[in-house]
């Protein structure tokens, strides 16, 4: 089912304490989520379970970062990102992501887990202004174009400062 939500300037900021984990198969529907996932997103479990993840997707959110995520996980590997993600009532909340593939018995991916807690504000500052940087280039390449042209212009970024994707996200 999909949902219209229009996004508000209303934060909704974690606590401490707070972990939010979900589970999702292969193609990102959600199989799994916490009562503070269930709680932040603003969604019913039923209405969570068999969504696409990027229910709470919210439209600050670069295609780009969303592309080396599912690019990351899907070759095996971790990742840790800065989020920004959307409750169904249109308010916002920030996430330090940490997603990681599950693997079965055999060590075949057979989804993704993902534990997210509550990110340091100085870091939102210096996440917000490149992902406004990678969606201002996302609309200057187009629809076509838009994840690529923002995933070369992080990488030149990170590659002037030395730096790897996880790198600097760690070091925030």
């Amino acid at each position: 089912m999909k949902y219209r939500v229009t996004p508000t300037q209303n934060e909704r900021v974690m606590r401490e304490d707070d972990f939010i984990i979900s589970k999702t198969d292969l193609k990102g529907r959600i199989t799994y989520g916490n009562r503070i996932f269930i709680e932040f997103s603003g969604y019913t479990e039923q209405e969570l379970i068999g969504s696409s993840h990027n229910i709470i997707r919210h439209p600050d959110m670069p295609r780009g970062v969303f592309k080396l995520l599912w690019d990351t996980v899907s070759q095996g590997n971790e990742i840790f990102a800065y989020v920004k993600n959307m409750s169904k009532d249109g308010s916002f909340y920030w996430v330090f992501a940490n997603v990681t593939p599950n693997r079965d018995l055999q060590g075949h991916i057979e989804g993704f887990f993902s534990a997210r807690r509550q990110p340091r504000r100085g870091a939102i500052g210096a996440v917000s202004d490149l992902y406004r940087a990678m969606l201002d280039e996302e609309l200057r390449a187009g629809p076509r174009d838009a994840c690529d042209a923002s995933l070369a212009l992080v990488q030149n970024i990170l590659k002037d400062k030395g730096v790897s994707y996880e790198q600097f996200v760690l070091s925030l």
